[in-house]
């Protein structure tokens, strides 16, 4: 047996057990998202999480079901003294899988851990809220995650924040353009994105408020995630003032946020 012929059964069995892995890691996945529950998850997040229960019951099914897969796959750490909970682990789930709901997609491919500080950190002389790395990390304060996720109105929360970060980066670019479901949807995205952007950074610059935290103009993946948090906290607001973008936001996410004022 010559060594073309050794290189190619080797490439082939390399396919053909890659090929196994990924299919049973999707059966794994199907079987965690057709998982029921443990019903304190709701009791939970009822105190954690109150818009929870504005949800649909389709709605609290699909997001359980796409939680049972984050928290099976994600790892956890606590750093600066903050010990991991259940009730941590099951905000941050909840939180995060909320940006996946009405869409039929993988649960964050790419994140392998989300680390956690008891309160707002520092990097190096920057006070941070949270982070997220284009090597599968995303880091947090718990302290926001909760005061975000209780006060759900005032266009703040760091997790739609970092974990809209992570849907841009699934291409491998962090360019405020996310994958769409269509390669025809680029183009409307690109004029609408990069007119607003510009419209906040001109207000921003002229010292105008609007109805997006003035981050968003700091770079068009900042504007993103900017955008993702309005959207989910304040959409009356932003489809009032921002029509064409919220159309977009609502065509990407496919939920109509509205519902749950």
């Amino acid at each position: 047996m010559g060594p073309a012929l050794l290189i190619l059964l080797a490439t082939v069995a390399f396919i053909f057990l890659f090929m196994m892995k990924i299919r049973v890691r999707i059966r794994k996945q199907q079987l965690l998202y057709q998982t029921p529950p443990p019903p304190h998850w709701f009791q939970t997040l009822e105190k954690t999480l109150p818009m929870i229960g504005k949800l649909t019951k389709e709605q609290w099914k699909q997001l359980s079901g796409y939680m049972q897969i984050f928290l099976a796959e994600k790892r956890f750490e606590g750093c600066g003294g903050l010990e991991i909970t259940e009730e941590i682990k099951i905000t941050v789930a909840a939180e995060a899988c909320m940006l996946l709901l009405g869409r039929e997609t993988a649960v964050y491919p790419k994140l392998k851990t989300v680390i956690l500080y008891p309160h707002t950190y520092t990097d190096g002389e920057t006070a941070r809220l949270g982070e997220s790395w284009n090597s599968g990390v995303v880091v947090l304060s718990w302290n926001s995650v909760l005061g975000g996720a209780r006060n759900f109105e005032d266009g703040q929360n760091v997790v739609f924040h970092e974990f809209a970060h992570q849907l841009d980066q699934e291409d491998g670019a962090a360019d405020g353009a996310p994958i769409l479901e269509e390669r025809s949807a680029y183009s409307a995205w690109a004029r609408v994105f990069n007119r607003e952007y510009n419209h906040l950074v001109k207000e921003t610059n002229q010292g105008h408020k609007d109805v997006m935290d003035q981050y968003g103009a700091t770079n068009p993946a900042e504007f993103f995630a900017v955008a993702t948090e309005t959207f989910f906290e304040k959409p009356r607001q932003l489809q009032l003032n921002h029509p064409e973008l919220y159309r977009e936001l609502q065509h990407y996410y496919h939920v109509e946020p509205v519902q749950w004022i």
